[in-house]
């Protein structure tokens, strides 16, 4: 194929569907191989030690202009969009949104898709 636009073009198509079909084999591969069992309230729990915060100190909401505490965090797992592995990501929520909160990444489910709301430890309450 010439040395054209529309050429570059296909050469860096193919190359990426190349690569693609590399990693959906070996994600198939490392599919077999036994997860470590993951409490999502550890991970919860983990993410607050993890960023420096102690476990007391309030959180707020994650939401853009909401100043309310955190009180619940929303956990999604799935794959990245650019086939790189399983992606977790965490939004601390004040319970007004997390009502709201719905899983947002479902075209990058897979097995072992996760979408969990959790309490925050230090929130739960005895009502």
């Amino acid at each position: 194929m010439g040395d054209t636009k529309r050429g570059r073009e296909k050469q860096a198509r193919d190359a990426d569907d190349r690569q693609r079909e590399r990693d959906r084999k070996e994600a198939q591969e490392r599919a077999d191989e036994p997860e470590p069992p993951r409490d999502v309230s550890d991970t919860a729990e983990g993410t607050l030690r993890e960023e420096g915060d102690p476990r007391d100190s309030p959180r707020t909401c994650h939401r853009r202009d909401c100043d309310e505490p955190a009180t619940f965090v929303a956990i999604e797992r799935y794959l990245e969009e650019t086939g790189h592995g399983p992606v977790t990501a965490e939004a601390f929520l004040c319970q007004e949104h997390t009502a709201e909160e719905s899983p947002t990444n479902l075209d990058h489910a897979y097995p072992d898709y996760v979408f969990r709301v959790v309490p925050l430890p230090e929130t739960r309450t005895t009502d």
